[in-house]
């Protein structure tokens, strides 16, 4: 018996192993859902969330001050003499106190501040969640930018390797010289080091987007055709403008400098009077001598009423309301802030757009001559009128212009994403809800 139970045991450490070896199959991953994981999983969009939690509650105790607050307990305690007080109450076995706010122009203020502040942080938990989304695009992106790469880049190494055998072959049968031997080396090199780059590349960004959906980096495989396409940008189109009135950053200013203004104001009112509604219930004891100095004694005993206050003299409130009126003054400009650097950075990106538009024709542009040109190399050799350096030379620059095309189409698409954001379409591009 004692062999079997080990020899099973040894099968199941066996089989562990080799499931634990082999590697995790990957799986399509479309852009939307990367997407998702990554609001699901972040640490940011979770903190912002908390916060406007925070706020929503700070709101409630605020607005809930209205409501009665019910406070039951007892105020046992032995009497010697007149029965003093326990905490401001009369000695008393049971008792039940109710009081809430009935007129209070300052808690109203307070009320419609914390309302203020709770939008705000929902904006602001708005504006990090669409932080996480342009990170995440941007990084897919870059993924599939290098993923198509490689292809590419692989074949130009083969290709440039074997250019190293032949010339090498052509130098030792006297036909090029070392200098020849020692460019093709080069070209190799320089293949090889932009396929490292790019693998490398490829992997980081792989990580990330590991980090950011919380999916193993072996398990991602991007698809480059769940990307949406990306809307035109006209110079003429007043981004501007729809970037200060739907940008979440700057609307959850405006609603911040909005709570400050209202929170001076009910610090200003903390100088006029309230009217506060309160009820007490009490059982007294026998034994805490309310015979001995009162004409008559009820047990069962309760009062309802209202409590009203006159402030006529209280230096530190108005010292607390010129605070407040100075954090509302700094709150507005922190709003213009906002929206200079929003107006500013906007249109440096539609104005940006543009050159880059200009910069990815170009680079196309010059593709397109370097493999015409490669090709008509190839035809010149097939007829002898080339040699073998023209025709590496031609692919050397096929390969350099493939690159800078890349670079260029994914900078393009890089500041239409960050243009995206700005003028809070980023989400709805995505086919999501803000």
């Amino acid at each position: 018996m004692r062999i079997f139970y080990c020899s099973v045991t040894r099968i199941a450490i066996f089989l562990t192993g080799l499931l634990l070896a082999i590697p995790l199959m990957a799986e399509p991953l479309p852009l939307k859902r990367a997407v998702e994981l990554a609001l699901s999983h972040s640490t940011v969009a979770a903190s912002a969330a908390a916060d406007q939690q925070r706020a929503a509650a700070a709101y409630l105790e605020s607005r809930d001050q209205y409501l009665p607050q019910i406070v039951a307990g007892s105020g046992l305690g032995a009497s010697w003499g007149f029965p003093l007080s326990l905490e401001g109450s009369a000695p008393s076995i049971f008792n039940v106190n109710a009081q809430s706010a009935l007129f209070n122009p300052a808690l109203r203020s307070f009320v419609k501040s914390a309302k203020e502040d709770s939008k705000a942080a929902a904006l602001q938990a708005q504006d990090q969640c669409t932080q996480v989304m342009q990170d995440t695009v941007l990084t897919y992106a870059e993924l599939v930018k290098w993923q198509s790469m490689l292809g590419q880049l692989q074949e130009s190494e083969d290709e440039a390797v074997k250019a190293v055998g032949l010339i090498n072959e052509r130098v030792q049968s006297g036909v090029d010289s070392s200098v020849d031997g020692t460019k093709a080396k080069l070209a190799a090199a320089q293949a090889r080091l932009q396929l490292a780059q790019a693998k490398g590349a490829a992997d980081v960004l792989r990580e990330h987007l590991s980090q950011l959906t919380g999916l193993p980096a072996s398990s991602i495989e991007p698809v480059g055709e769940s990307i949406p396409a990306l809307p035109e940008v006209k110079q003429d189109d007043d981004a501007v403008t729809m970037a200060v009135q739907s940008n979440p950053a700057v609307n959850a200013a405006e609603l911040r400098a909005n709570a400050q203004t209202l929170r001076a104001q009910g610090e200003h009112r903390g100088l006029l009077p309230t009217v506060d509604f309160a009820a007490q219930y009490a059982v007294l004891a026998r034994y805490n001598n309310y015979a001995e100095f009162y004409n008559a004694f009820e047990r069962n005993n309760a009062t309802v009423g209202v409590s009203i206050r006159f402030p006529f003299f209280n230096p530190s409130q108005h010292a607390r309301a010129q605070q407040a009126e100075a954090d509302a003054v700094h709150a507005k400009q922190d709003v213009k802030a906002a929206k200079n650097q929003v107006s500013e950075e906007t249109l440096r990106m539609q104005r940006m757009v543009e050159q880059l538009a200009a910069a990815q024709e170009v680079a196309d542009l010059q593709y397109q001559l370097a493999q015409s040109n490669l090709q008509s190399v190839q035809v010149r050799m097939d007829s002898s009128n080339v040699n073998i350096h023209d025709l590496e030379d031609a692919r050397t620059e096929l390969n350099g212009r493939y690159g800078t095309l890349q670079d260029a189409n994914f900078a393009l698409e890089k500041a239409r994403i960050g243009l995206l954001r700005t003028t809070g379409q980023l989400p709805s591009w995505l086919g999501m809800k803000p």
